[in-house]
């Protein structure tokens, strides 16, 4: 088992180890990590509709990190162009968020309400490690948790 953690692997643990705490919410826990770990560029990558959440996060991230945001329409994509279909859609281009902050260099991105698959291939193409704050879930404010509730019910 311990073969499966690379040193940069164990580096992570042994900073998510530090700069954990149960008083802190998910955002100042990935501001301790990004700070412990000595990351210099954070990446956001969201879905369009949190564009407002973006900026705010970015602002507070600000402080600290050189900070970049892409939204999910980024580069424009038609539908045409991936899926094949006619019309004049614009599709979400994860591949293209991940691209984009490749390019930047940053040392960590955040996914912040991205669909289902699209945060999937995110993750895939990008360099730097990743993070979830949120998940998109369109029935539930954004609470995949309230999901676990309502299946439960079922």
């Amino acid at each position: 088992m311990k073969n499966l953690y690379t040193e940069e692997f164990r580096k992570v643990m042994k900073v998510n180890f530090e700069t954990t705490s149960m008083s802190s919410n998910r955002i100042e826990e990935i501001m301790n990590f990004a700070r412990g770990i000595n990351f210099e560029r954070l990446g956001i990558a969201h879905c369009i509709t949190f564009s407002n959440e973006a900026q705010i996060l970015k602002d507070y991230f600000s402080r600290y990190f050189d900070v970049y945001t892409i939204d999910c329409k980024y580069g424009r994509i038609a539908q045409k162009d991936i899926i094949g279909r006619t019309g004049g859609r614009i599709l979400c281009n994860p591949a293209g968020q991940a691209d984009f902050l490749n390019k930047k260099n940053t040392d960590l991105n955040i996914s912040m309400g991205l669909c289902v698959g699209h945060d999937m291939i995110f993750s895939k193409v990008s360099n730097a490690l990743v993070t979830n704050l949120f998940d998109k879930d369109f029935t539930n404010n954004n609470n995949p948790e309230q999901a676990i509730a309502d299946i439960q019910n079922l």
